[in-house]
């Protein structure tokens, strides 16, 4: 069953757009409700293909269950299949106890986000990569990050390979490690972010394509976004999609129709939009997306609140309004 879910997966992303979604929160970090029904219901009007929830843009991992119950359940509940809800599992590793049990338990929490996933009706599981596993000795890492995704399979809801780059706290898996990975069917396929190493989205890339054609390339790249979809990559599950997702639908779909002149100006203002709101210091980017969505009214500003302790400048406030007129976003 689980790999006709997969395919039922891979059917509702290919060439379509999944936002990863923040969350609209007050200034003392907790979640503006009215806000996230507001967002919900732009999201929806909106050509996208779903939604994922609990994923870094979401500040997943910091998320209380109760507050990871209730954003899941406002978009599933907003979202209509074929729509889908994919939910980022993990969890973040206790460092007050010893190493032993500070994996059993991190894996024990694991398993849980991943149970509250499926028990709320996620479709499928953007598994954050398990760099816990980094601390094992070498020769059995690896192995022990393929049990890991296995486990996860055995839950019986698909999965979706997650490679980030190490400075954003992910894994940079090696060539062995994604056969072993994409090889489990349960996995649909895989979110490649790499942010600014082309070659490595070009090895995964043509790994994809080589050995693994039936497993979808679902590129996480804010800054190469078009490229990516010439280099394989037939869905996107991107933090920039999280506010005005259509000219970025209307960029997939004009590459996939071949119609390349206009794809080749939809994705220069793309590509002008994350250069505007993905850069450093990057983990800003998620108060960014906030921002932009206060700006076009989808928000209220006391909505525009991330857990980061970051602040926006009205210096840069107005350059949002600036790059959101210069790109034509809408």
């Amino acid at each position: 069953m689980g790999s006709e879910q997969a395919e039922r997966v891979k059917l509702a992303l290919q060439g379509g757009l999944i936002p990863a979604v923040p969350v609209p929160r007050y200034a003392d970090g907790e979640i503006h409700e009215e806000a996230q029904a507001a967002y919900a219901a732009y999201l929806t009007a909106q050509r996208v293909a779903g939604v994922a929830v609990w994923a870094h843009t979401g500040r997943g991992l910091h998320l209380r269950p109760e507050q990871r119950w209730y954003i899941l359940q406002s978009w599933r509940s907003a979202l209509e299949p074929p729509r889908i809800v994919i939910a980022g599992v993990g969890a973040r590793p206790d460092d007050s106890i010893a190493d032993a049990e500070r994996i059993s338990r991190w894996q024990s929490r694991s398993r849980r986000m991943a149970e509250e996933a499926a028990a709320g009706g996620a479709d499928a599981l953007l598994v954050f990569p398990p760099v816990i596993f980094r601390e094992l000795p070498a020769h059995v890492r690896e192995e022990a990050a393929v049990d890991y995704h296995r486990s996860l399979a055995q839950l019986g809801i698909p999965l979706i390979i997650f490679y980030l780059y190490e400075e954003a706290g992910g894994w940079s898996y090696s060539p062995d490690l994604l056969r072993e990975l994409l090889s489990i069917p349960q996995v649909a396929g895989i979110k490649v972010a790499t942010l600014d190493s082309v070659m490595t989205m070009q090895t995964i890339a043509r790994l994809l394509a080589g050995e693994f054609p039936g497993k979808l390339h679902i590129t996480g790249e804010d800054r190469m976004f078009g490229y990516a979809l010439m280099r394989g990559a037939r869905s996107a599950l991107v933090g920039l999609g999280a506010a005005f997702p259509n000219i970025q639908a209307d960029m997939i779909d004009a590459y996939f129709k071949q119609d390349y002149s206009r794809f080749i100006e939809l994705s220069e203002r793309v590509d002008g939009f994350a250069e505007s709101t993905f850069t450093e210091p990057m983990d800003k980017y998620i108060l960014r997306m906030l921002c932009c969505l206060s700006l076009c009214g989808v928000i209220p500003e006391a909505a525009a609140n991330d857990i980061a302790e970051h602040d926006m400048t009205e210096q840069e406030l107005h350059a949002l309004r600036q790059a959101i007129q210069t790109y034509r976003l809408y």
